[in-house]
């Protein structure tokens, strides 16, 4: 499956679960509901934008999917920054701030290898088409010398 591909369905997944059970999935990240029950809001907030991001970056193509995947490595970056300093700046507990920090620079690995792939299948795709265009002039060419 196709990075891009495989990081949008998780998005999307990531995304219903944050919207449809929110304690739960802050849970999963390591986070005290209890303590902060106005995180459950946050989560929603959190999932609404992975089915956005997700969603819209499935149906894309092109430079319009490229975009989309830059915009959601920077919105990755940010999160993994903010799992970051998440232990000093906000005291959440070291070991989810690793978490979230490991989860959302997977999602930046992810997003960069779809890039690099599209890139060079387009490339490969180029190169093939430049080869085979050169190979039909040197036949050409060759031809034309033999006849004279």
């Amino acid at each position: 499956m196709n990075p891009v591909t495989g990081l949008s369905l998780g998005r999307i997944i990531i995304g219903a679960a944050s919207v449809a059970n929110p304690a739960m999935v802050t849970k999963a990240f390591g986070l005290d509901v209890e303590a902060n029950p106005q995180t459950t809001f946050m989560t929603r907030l959190f999932g609404a934008r992975e089915i956005a991001l997700g969603a819209a970056t499935l149906v894309a193509s092109g430079r319009g999917r490229t975009g989309l995947v830059l915009l959601g490595v920077g919105v990755d970056g940010a999160d993994a920054y903010a799992g970051y300093v998440g232990p000093k700046a906000d005291g959440i507990d070291p070991k989810a701030g690793m978490l979230m920090t490991g989860v959302a620079g997977g999602a930046v690995l992810s997003g960069l290898v779809g890039l690099l792939a599209r890139g060079g299948s387009q490339a490969a795709k180029a190169t093939k088409a430049t080869t085979s265009a050169s190979k039909k002039a040197a036949k050409k060419a060759s031809k034309k010398a033999g006849t004279k």
